[in-house]
């Protein structure tokens, strides 16, 4: 279907762009467009107004900031692949970003838009989730800053206002003790929507004994979420078969599958097992 007519505005500042939002609460944000284009020829938005975020620095940068991790909403997947401090401080999203979609959908997709869109099968969400990660929104009103728990709400709903922009995200920068994995199971290995998506990090003291857990789910329920439950099963004992075990269960039992999708349980319950068992390894052998 051929795109519905609309402005498109190109602001040179983070400022105007901020303008624009305000003055037309029905414009929609755009850097990648991998997920607005498509919607708008399927008739799903219609906005009169899309404002073209892409090129605003503000939002392209990815560095460290006191002990944090900062990227900015207009990254590209395909950059969390080649930047080094990505690589250093937050392995996971490198896993994640890998094994998202396909490298056209990678070169174009960005951070921010995958996470606004939040749809069930948002694969950066869990990698970000078990980060602890909080968005930053901004609007002519202020800026204010909230965990990506409380930015997910549900299915393609977020809390953002149509006057805000997200303009980065922020992670803590783990411990030099902390494993992580990310695991996508998918019908196909690329240009597939995740079946299930699962992230894992943890800490263990010298004893061997875990500090952390994390434990984040992908596709198996109206939104992303962290396995909390789980995640108590680990702290405070060692990363043993008997206690990945337990967490597993808890793991399974926490996602709300459609109907016909019940086999997602399993399927975490596997993912969960397989990705805190080769993080306790990797764990053990710093």
């Amino acid at each position: 279907m051929p795109l519905p007519e609309f402005e498109l505005l190109r602001p040179k500042t983070l400022d105007e762009a901020l303008e624009m939002l305000s003055a037309a609460p029905e414009a929609m944000p755009v850097a990648g467009g991998t997920n607005l284009i498509p919607d708008m020829r399927k008739g799903t938005y219609t906005p009169r107004t899309v404002v073209d975020v892409s090129r605003l620095p503000e939002l392209c940068c990815i560095r460290r900031v006191e002990g944090h991790l900062l990227i900015g909403g207009a990254v590209r997947i395909a950059e969390l692949i080649e930047d080094p401090m990505v690589a250093e401080d937050a392995p996971v999203l490198l896993e994640m970003a890998r094994s998202f979609a396909n490298v056209l959908i990678r070169n174009r997709a960005t951070v921010g838009g995958n996470l606004v869109n939040s749809a069930p099968c948002c694969d950066s969400a869990p990698a970000f989730l078990v980060l602890d990660a909080e968005v930053e929104l901004i609007s002519l009103v202020g800026t204010r800053r909230l965990p990506l728990s409380e930015f997910l709400v549900g299915a393609f709903e977020t809390v953002r206002q149509p006057q805000e922009l997200l303009t980065s995200i922020r992670a803590p920068i783990p411990s030099d003790r902390s494993s992580s994995a990310f695991e996508k199971m998918g019908l196909r290995r690329i240009s597939c929507m995740a079946k299930v998506d699962v992230a894992v990090l943890v800490e263990s003291d010298d004893n061997g004994v875990c500090e952390v857990a994390r434990i984040a789910l992908g596709a198996a329920s109206p939104v992303a979420l962290r396995a909390k439950e789980a995640e108590k099963a680990l702290v405070g004992r060692p990363l043993r078969p008997e206690a990945i075990g337990e967490a597993a269960e808890r793991a399974a039992s926490a996602v709300v599958p459609r109907t016909g999708s019940e086999y997602k349980r399993q399927v975490v319950h596997a993912l969960t097992r397989r990705l805190l068992t080769a993080a306790a390894e990797r764990g053990a052998r710093r």
